[in-house]
């Protein structure tokens, strides 16, 4: 418990010495459009957008430190959503995770990521969405145990997240 409230005085503190840029900014910093059309979900990390400890997921692998927690997994929505927060003092935060995130079952059903909403700054977050039913039709969730997030070609090669997901 002492842990947890270290890092987030630590992340308090790393995100005042930051700036963001102009908040309603969230092109990417090369002039290019977003390869997605932006989903009104994003916004500039704050100690207070973290999710909460249950489901959420931790890699701080390289220089970003990624937080990442499903939204609606028991939903019988379209989609499956997943609060994504990232963290640097290094690189700057504007990738299409859409184009980079895949998600899969351990019953084999996989799925490429349909939204994010596309931005930058040193401190942001989103929501990264993918379609429920995988090629086949079916519940990527259908008869799953284990549910595998894998984002690729950030500032490492892979960051992999896992749920249990066994009824």
């Amino acid at each position: 418990m002492k842990r947890f409230w270290v890092g987030l005085l630590v992340h308090g503190l790393l995100l005042s010495a930051c700036s963001a840029g102009p908040a309603g900014d969230k092109s990417p910093s090369n002039g290019a459009r977003p390869t997605r059309t932006p989903v009104p979900t994003a916004t500039v990390a704050s100690s207070t957008a973290v999710p909460s400890a249950s489901l959420a997921r931790t890699d701080a692998q390289g220089a970003v430190e990624f937080v990442i927690e499903p939204l609606n997994l028991n939903d019988d929505g379209g989609t499956i959503d997943f609060a994504v927060t990232m963290n640097t003092h290094a690189v700057d935060l504007g990738w299409d995770l859409a184009a980079l995130s895949t998600l899969e079952s351990d019953v084999g059903r996989r799925v490429a990521a349909i939204g994010w909403p596309i931005g930058s700054g040193h401190h942001y977050g989103g929501t990264l969405s993918f379609p429920r039913a995988a090629t086949d039709g079916e519940d990527i969730l259908a008869g799953a145990g284990v549910l595998r997030l894998t984002i690729r070609d950030t500032d490492v090669p892979q960051r992999v997240f896992t749920w249990d997901v066994a009824p």
